[in-house]
């Protein structure tokens, strides 16, 4: 179904319209003509011709926004379940990343661009850092081009620095081939930068401006990106409003205020940052600077590819560390700073804002683009009662929870299941991809990259050991 095939309506829903005021619509309706909404309210008129889909006992609630997401690993789902951060960049960087094809790439992100239309993400961010070559960058376009989801191209290539790739001829070609007019959300150029003082991606930076693309940088990550490249970046004036800075955890109070003076934003990948090692989640500090905040999931080697997660992730690790940091100064947290509502806001307009889309998606908001989620399942004894509706998005709600989504204005899932996509299709190209890293790596390398070794345990002496049970006593003896 395309959008100017017939009007949709969504009936009797509890909306949340993400408006400026955060307005909750009980009882509410949403009516979408071609790819905008039209009108939303109670008891709102339809053409006679509307699609007309029943939100009883669910929450409406604008398409989710992920602002960082390696699609091209989609194929290795899991795969790195046990890594830390060092073990992903050796395996991506150094070792097996330069073994995917094109047609890998492809593969990963067909299979990523569907799961996030069926988590209810209709706008994502390709943080494509496996383009090699102008094939494997043509590769990721034809996939998100193939799947009815809004999608933002992220350049970028790990096997070079980004002064290499940003400056040759094959870059400008594809930017004029593939974005210039191309079919696209949106188009970033992904790159980081070190902190080595002869800023070599300056060159990179340069690019950027003459083309008017956006940066998106992983900054602030543990050992690898630090408060130099912020200076560097400050000092040569390529910090913008549309930067997004990705991870941010391990900076100091001096980058955090270069971001917030120059506008920027941060996308917060919290289980990522929980487990492989970035540094704690800063949503805690990004608050204090009064930093836009974002979400995203980062890769699907590890995580789940749903913004559920990361809504639930992101806020209990800020709690939590709200209740350490009064812990600490013996202090006890009566009233949370921050709320289910808020989070539910960088997951949709938060995500909208850093791509400079907030006039066009984020909210359910009379003539937007109809971008719509609604979480319904009558199976599930978690859909009821629904009271706090903002928390019960976070805390309740999961992706098999997501009964339709609509992407401007198309019908893209309905009544749980996926439409006009061919899952069969994805599956056997992921199956291809599979077979051919086995092949290049060697079963040995694949199942050692899989099973990292476990670290030695250490034995804690304890001086309350007993020695014996003595069963006739039943006790211990010493």
């Amino acid at each position: 179904m395309s959008a100017t095939d017939r009007p949709v309506i969504f009936r009797n829903g509890l909306v949340l319209t993400m408006d400026d005021a955060h307005t909750v619509l009980p009882g509410a309706d949403v009516l979408v003509v071609g790819d905008r909404i039209a009108e939303v309210g109670v008891g709102l008129t339809a053409p006679d011709d509307a699609l007309e889909i029943d939100a009883t006992d669910g929450i409406l609630m604008p398409g989710m926004v992920d602002t960082h997401r390696h699609m091209w690993q989609t194929a290795m789902r899991g795969y790195g379940a046990d890594w830390t951060l060092t073990q992903y960049f050796v395996w991506y960087y150094l070792e097996s990343g330069k073994l995917f094809s094109p047609e890998d790439v492809y593969a990963g992100n067909l299979l990523g661009a569907i799961e996030a239309i069926d988590a209810g993400v209709t706008t994502t961010v390709d943080w494509s850092h496996g383009l090699q070559t102008p094939d494997h960058a043509d590769a990721a376009v034809d996939a998100l081009e193939a799947v009815p989801g809004r999608f933002v191209l992220a350049y970028g290539n790990i096997q070079q620095g980004p002064w290499e790739w940003a400056t040759s001829p094959e870059f400008r070609d594809f930017h004029r081939r593939r974005i210039d007019g191309g079919k696209l959300a949106g188009f970033q150029m992904a790159f980081d930068v070190t902190g080595d003082p002869a800023f070599p991606e300056r060159a990179a930076f340069e690019v950027a401006r003459e083309l008017g693309a956006a940066v998106t940088t992983h900054a602030g990550v543990w050992g690898a990106t630090n408060d130099d490249g912020i200076r560097l970046m400050h000092e040569g004036g390529f910090m913008t409003p549309s930067t997004v800075y990705v991870h941010a955890a391990t900076l100091t109070h001096d980058s955090y205020n270069r971001i917030a003076a120059t506008g920027g934003s941060v996308s917060v990948s919290t289980e990522s940052e929980q487990s492989a090692g970035q540094g704690y989640p800063p949503t805690w500090q990004l608050r204090h600077h009064d930093i836009p905040v974002s979400l995203s999931m980062d890769t699907s080697v590890w995580w789940s590819g749903d913004l559920f997660s990361a809504m639930r992730s992101t806020l209990g690790a800020d709690r939590s560390r709200e209740h350490l940091e009064a812990h600490a100064k013996q202090e006890t947290i009566t009233h949370c700073h921050l709320r289910a509502e808020q989070v539910v806001e960088w997951a949709t307009r938060g995500g909208a804002r850093a791509l400079g889309m907030d006039s066009t998606v984020g909210a359910l908001t009379a003539g937007r683009q109809a971008d719509v989620v609604l979480i319904k399942n009558d199976a599930s004894p978690v859909m009821f009662p629904i009271l706090n509706p903002h928390g019960h998005v976070v805390f309740q709600a999961q992706r098999g929870d997501v009964h339709t989504v609509l992407v401007g204005g198309r019908v893209v899932k309905r009544d749980g299941r996926l439409v006009g996509v061919d899952l069969a299709a994805a599956r056997a190209r992921v199956a291809a991809t599979i077979d051919h890293l086995r092949e290049a790596m060697g079963e040995e390398a694949w199942q050692r990259g899989m099973n990292p070794d476990v670290p030695e345990t250490a034995i804690l002496e304890n001086p309350y050991q007993y020695t014996e049970w003595d069963a006739g006593s039943a006790q211990w003896k010493h």
